[in-house]
């Protein structure tokens, strides 16, 4: 957790380092007027100063005077359909610079995806605006697609082309498609270390697309040589040493981490699904309630600009551009009948921790209380109705926190994270009940967070050994975050004795790879020694298989 601080108002928030419209809804509402979250998200959802569809305030800016690269933070695709794809890019020459080194205009941008590397076979083209509201990012949705097919993409402007990138789209909806691979990765604080793990990922072939479970980036400071990266060729700018607090904050911060090569690699040779944790906004924040218990109507103003810059800076669609305070992440995935995919955000909607969000041992009804919620009632129903109409053999739901019990200790009364769904038992009940009244017979769970990796069989009762093995939790460990970690961490050997279910624990850097076919899932966990020097080579820590039609995790 962030060292905790003073309670800030809503003046600090809507101070000098905020976005003008922000000031602006602070000034006219007034401290008196915003007395309620509902006021603050009316008043927000005005203030985001989004340009309508073919419109724009500002002139154009002739890309024939930009006069250098202007693809410095790369291009990336998203959200793999049977018939399209989602094209991203963001255009800033100076990208270390609030406006990215472009005046407030409007550009011209030339799109291009074609079925051969060296566009000899155009399959689609176009042009976009890049416009400045949006910060010159770019999300251009392509369809007219064939499915199950590999497309490659570039995007050009002035005299500049940008890098190729390789993407695909999915199989058709009904397709019995016989296999796929996807690998997950999460939590990559700059601060901790160098992307090699993501330098790797990119080279490996195997991989049809990439699922980024959350913490892309950290609120923290950076400070001039990158922590532990500790650069001696380079110095950043002081205006990285700071906490992001403001919508210009965020935009740098994406710029920073969308800088480094390894991530601009990654991006370019795979399609990414994205979700969220909690690092993206505040550590954990649960819906409108700050770590530090800000004010509702103060703090969702910085949920607002994190929400924003997320949006611009990651290869979404339109359906998921924020409005104000809100946006919504949650969605479906479908790979031909093999797998669906349910991505779910458990940060947004959630009941806020017990306990005060410490580790702490479960005690009282407040433990179990069915009005606590991970997901929100609208999210959980969503959820659980895709279950019982899924046609797929693989049920996968990719989210944040770990969801398998987990106790931390070996006393009677273990204690366990309260972020977790460990803090959320009745939340977690519902959906392995819902699970269970939708027929999903092969439930794979992908988690984030914790910056190890660990192989889970869930329980239909964690405290009984002997009880249904419902499904499979794959967690990834970090890209950097905790820097280098150990194959075995202090406390390997009281989780595994505490957790029965649990199958595998190590606590290196790395990301899993995991194959679904007609018969099998196989995770393979794919970690490197070191990530505070770059370079080092990666290994298959442990495999996994679950066979379908029969949960339970055995070493392949």
């Amino acid at each position: 957790m962030a060292p905790t601080g003073r309670r800030r108002s809503l003046r600090q928030y809507t101070a000098s380092g905020h976005d003008p419209q922000l000031r602006a809804a602070a000034r006219h509402f007034g401290r008196r007027r915003f007395f309620t979250v509902t006021a603050a998200a009316a008043a927000l959802a005005f203030t985001t100063n989004l340009p309508a569809r073919g419109a724009a305030g500002s002139a154009e800016l002739d890309a024939a005077k930009i006069s250098t690269d202007p693809f410095t933070l790369g291009i990336a695709s998203g959200d793999p359909m049977p018939g399209s794809v989602l094209l991203w890019t963001r255009l800033a020459p100076a990208p270390y610079e609030p406006d990215g080194g472009l005046p407030r205009q409007f550009v011209v941008v030339e799109w291009e995806v074609a079925t051969d590397e060296r566009f000899r076979e155009t399959a689609r083209s176009g042009i976009a605006i890049a416009y400045p509201e949006y910060n010159h990012t770019l999300h251009v949705d392509v369809d007219g697609l064939e499915p199950d097919r590999v497309y490659y993409y570039r995007f050009k402007t002035g005299t500049w082309i940008s890098e190729t990138g390789r993407t695909r789209t999915a199989p058709a909806t009904t397709a019995a498609a016989a296999k796929l691979t996807y690998a997950a990765v999460a939590c990559q604080a700059y601060t901790d270390g160098y992307y090699t793990v993501h330098r790797h990922l990119a080279q490996d072939d195997d991989v049809d697309m990439v699922f980024h479970l959350g913490d892309y980036l950290y609120e923290y400071a950076v400070n001039s040589v990158g922590g532990a990266r500790n650069y001696t060729d380079r110095k950043l700018p002081d205006l990285f040493n700071r906490e992001a607090m403001t919508l210009e904050d965020y935009r740098l911060r994406f710029a920073l981490y969308k800088s480094d090569p390894d991530l601009r690699a990654v991006h370019a040779a795979h399609p990414f699904v994205v979700t969220w944790d909690d690092h993206e906004t505040e550590n954990n924040y649960a819906g409108a309630i700050s770590e530090n218990n800000d004010p509702p109507e103060a703090f969702l103003l910085r949920r607002a600009a994190a929400y924003r810059a997320h949006w611009e800076n990651q290869p979404l669609r339109g359906a998921q551009r924020p409005n104000g305070p809100d946006m919504q992440l949650y969605r479906r995935l479908q790979w031909g009948r093999l797998a669906q995919f349910d991505v779910l955000d458990t940060r947004q909607y959630r009941s806020d921790q017990l306990h005060g969000d410490t580790k702490h041992v479960l005690v009282g009804a407040e433990s179990d209380d069915p009005a606590r919620t991970m997901t929100g009632a609208a999210q959980e129903n969503w959820l659980i109705d895709g279950w019982r109409d899924s046609q797929a053999l693989w049920n996968v739901m990719p989210q944040q926190v770990c969801f398998s019990q987990r106790k931390l200790d070996l006393n009677a009364n273990a204690k366990m994270s309260m972020d977790a769904w460990d803090g959320y038992r009745a939340s977690r009940r519902r959906i392995l009940d819902g699970a269970k009244s939708a027929g999903v017979e092969n439930l794979v769970v992908m988690t984030g967070d914790v910056h190890v990796g660990y192989a889970f069989d869930i329980k239909d009762d964690f405290d009984d050994p002997e009880s249904k093995t419902l499904g499979t939790e794959i967690v990834a460990t970090s890209v950097a975050s905790g820097r280098d970690g150990a194959e075995k961490p202090p406390n390997w050997a009281t989780y595994l004795k505490a957790n029965p279910h649990l199958k595998f624990y190590n606590g290196r850097r790395g990301y899993v790879r995991v194959r679904l076919d007609r018969q099998t899932a196989r995770a393979d966990f794919r970690t490197v020694t070191a990530v505070t020097k770059p370079g080092a080579p990666i290994t298959t820590a442990a495999s996994f298989v679950t066979e379908a039609g029969d949960p339970g995790l055995k070493p392949a």
